[in-house]
């Protein structure tokens, strides 16, 4: 029986050199420990890492993997402070209701898949108001999963301000997988 444990890496340099900090549990600060973060390996679970302490600033979200350099988790910088795990319920069910409108006004649009453009698929520019029904998502600013990155749990969003956001620009989402 394997045991499933969350690990994240943070190293100054990039490919992985430098001054290193692990972390297997949420984060409010680490950068105390580190000036700068150019590098990350996911060594298990998806992990939401914050420019700011306190799971404040900018956010990106990662998978399993290897980033060598920040523009890699398409970072704007080399600056991060803090880092959640994504938690995910049991199941591998996904389905994302977005709105046109606030408060689940105006048109809606179902989804169970990632959608790379909002414009292409749904013809709407903006969502200003979503579901989220089974799975954990991520909204980005531009088309392609690019830009700002706004992670959604399950529950009800019924303004930006409730995912994070200052404006309902939203031109891309997608499931994020274990």
């Amino acid at each position: 029986v394997s045991l499933f444990f969350f690990q994240i890496t943070f190293y100054e340099d990039k490919n992985f050199q430098g001054r290193r900090y692990e972390c297997d549990s949420d984060c409010t600060d680490f950068h105390t420990y580190l000036n700068r973060c150019n590098s990350i390996r996911v060594e298990n679970g998806a992990w939401v890492v914050y420019e700011r302490p306190n799971y404040g600033g900018y956010m990106y979200v990662l998978n399993r993997g290897e980033y060598p350099e920040y523009q890699h988790w398409m970072g704007l910088n080399d600056r991060l402070s803090s880092c959640k795990m994504i938690h995910f319920s049991s199941g591998s069910q996904y389905k994302i209701q977005v709105f046109d409108k606030g408060n689940f006004a105006g048109q809606m649009f179902e989804s169970t898949e990632d959608c790379p453009s909002v414009m292409e698929r749904f013809r709407i520019r903006e969502i200003h108001s979503c579901k989220v029904l089974e799975g954990v998502w991520v909204f980005y600013e531009h088309p392609n999963y690019r830009g700002r990155q706004y992670l959604l749990e399950k529950g009800e969003y019924r303004k930006p301000v409730d995912w994070g956001a200052i404006c309902p620009t939203v031109q891309s989402f997608r499931r994020i997988m274990e």
